[in-house]
């Protein structure tokens, strides 16, 4: 039976503060396009705020959900507005962000590019401070001194640990349910590897870190020893994507070569993969039915675990190809910042209408205002 945990949340946040809008905005944007153009005129009649949206990459398959739902909300809302495609650049993000002050844009939604340290959301919070406007970031979480900075900014994004611990109860799960099934060598221990998206960023170190230690604690309680990295050399016990795009490509490439020293052959096959995202995960699955397992029917599947839910995991999930994903859902983040851009829009204060969602705490326990976390949840087939 599929375990689809729906999202309570998601609903609230899509419906009661968009109904009184109506209007289309402009869609397209890239890294050469200028801040101004594409609007069209129902949006600047239906409103004066003109939004720009700026991401971190086009590319990042998740980014593409979050982009097509904010756009529809935007449209809805009845806004000018305009998409910026940084393609994993900071110093051309933080350039299309000083153009579009330029040019006149009142309201900044970023999805930063770097946050491996606070400085990139920083300097483009000071640079929103420096114009008067406010600024919402999204999805890649910094430090909270960039917040606690300038009291019109805010970010909505996840509560990072999050997935990792969904992702290792529910690995771990399935290990203690099927042991000897996935131990193909029979040497009482599950090898396996685990890709990361990126060194540095929040969601990639803790969806590593716990990732691991829940899928551990879950064997631990089963009797079951705990996970062995495939690689005993590798002391980080992770593989990078050294792009930080957190890419298939990434995933396959290493999986391919991983696969030449670790398979069945050598009864020393990778047995569990963990990835970061459904990009890295999809990759690595591509290279493993190039080797023959994880096929649609087969009788050979090395368990795959990854995070975001995209339609096609969830098709490889369904289909007996995947084994598990944590649902980030683009559409309710969409639709939260939407509520603050509508916020903007009617005069209102930034974090108005923001009850009934879930904020963030700091290391005492105490919630941070500014700083609203989306809901995970968990697929498996």
């Amino acid at each position: 039976m599929k375990k689809k945990l729906a999202l309570i949340l998601a609903a609230t946040m899509t419906v009661s503060l968009l109904a009184s809008c109506g209007g289309s905005g402009s869609t397209s944007g890239s890294a050469s396009q200028s801040a101004g153009s594409g609007a069209s005129a129902s949006a600047s009649q239906t409103s004066d705020l003109k939004v720009g949206v700026f991401y971190y990459n086009f590319a990042d398959a998740y980014i593409t959900t979050v982009r097509t739902a904010m756009d529809k909300q935007l449209e809805e809302l009845g806004v000018q507005y305009q998409n910026f495609d940084a393609q994993t650049n900071q110093g051309e993000q933080l350039n299309q962000v000083n153009t579009a002050i330029s040019d006149g844009y009142n309201l900044l939604v970023v999805n930063v590019v770097e946050n491996a340290s606070p400085d990139a959301a920083q300097n483009i919070a000071d640079a929103a401070k420096a114009a008067g406007i406010p600024v919402v970031f999204f999805n890649r979480d910094f430090d909270v001194s960039v917040l606690e900075s300038y009291e019109e900014s805010a970010f909505v994004g996840t509560d990072p640990a999050e997935a990792g611990h969904m992702q290792g109860k529910a690995a771990g799960e399935y290990l203690v349910e099927n042991f000897d099934t996935v131990d193909l060598n029979g040497d009482g221990k599950i090898s396996y590897v685990m890709f990361k998206g990126q060194e540095g960023n929040p969601e990639a170190d803790y969806r590593t870190q716990f990732g691991v230690e829940d899928a551990d604690a879950v064997l631990e309680a089963a009797g079951k020893p705990a996970l062995e990295f495939y690689d005993a050399n590798n002391a980080s016990k992770y593989l990078v994507d050294q792009t930080g795009a957190w890419s298939a490509q990434a995933a396959a490439d290493y999986m391919n070569t991983i696969l030449g020293q670790y398979n069945e052959g050598n009864n020393n096959m990778v047995e569990l993969v963990l990835a970061n995202n459904d990009s890295m995960a999809e990759g690595a699955i591509s290279a493993l039915q190039t080797a023959g397992w994880n096929l649609e029917g087969g009788d050979k599947v090395i368990p795959v675990y990854g995070v975001d839910a995209m339609a096609s995991a969830v098709e490889k999930i369904d289909n007996g190809i995947m084994t598990g994903t944590v649902k980030q859902d683009g559409d309710a983040m969409a639709a939260t910042i939407a509520t603050l851009v509508k916020n903007v829009m009617d005069g209102a204060d930034l974090m108005a209408n923001t009850e009934s969602y879930k904020f963030a705490v700091d290391g005492e326990g105490e919630t941070i205002p500014s700083k609203i976390q989306v809901p995970y949840a968990m697929y498996t087939k």
